[in-house]
């Protein structure tokens, strides 16, 4: 549900109470990060975003966010997401890659 936190406004990415970008996004990795399954230990960062923004959220919509993974390619995993309001509006689409890594060894090169 998009809260006033939730806002272009709120976020720095515009001035109108509505459905920011960047959280928009947000939600979307989220979705990614939860459909894997990954072993404890496992993690996965995102690699590549490419997200149309299509049309505005107002505040105390609810969007719907869901992701399917389309390829994967060893640890490389990619998804097509969507957003869209309940009544079938849609609001954004696009592709996310992420990669799985060891989370100790990845932050271990850091």
């Amino acid at each position: 549900m998009v809260s006033a936190g939730d806002t272009a406004a709120a976020v720095g990415s515009g001035t109108l109470p509505v459905l920011g970008t960047p959280i928009l996004l947000a939600w979307c990795e989220a979705t990614t990060c939860a459909v894997l399954d990954l072993p404890e230990g496992s993690t996965s960062v995102g690699t590549r975003i490419a997200l149309e923004h299509l049309a505005a959220s107002r505040l105390g919509a609810t969007v719907v966010v869901s992701a399917t993974v389309s390829y994967v390619d060893g640890r490389l995993v990619r998804f097509d997401v969507e957003a869209r309001e309940p009544g079938g509006k849609l609001l954004g689409s696009g592709e996310i890659t992420r990669v799985v890594v060891d989370a100790e060894r990845f932050l271990g090169r850091l």
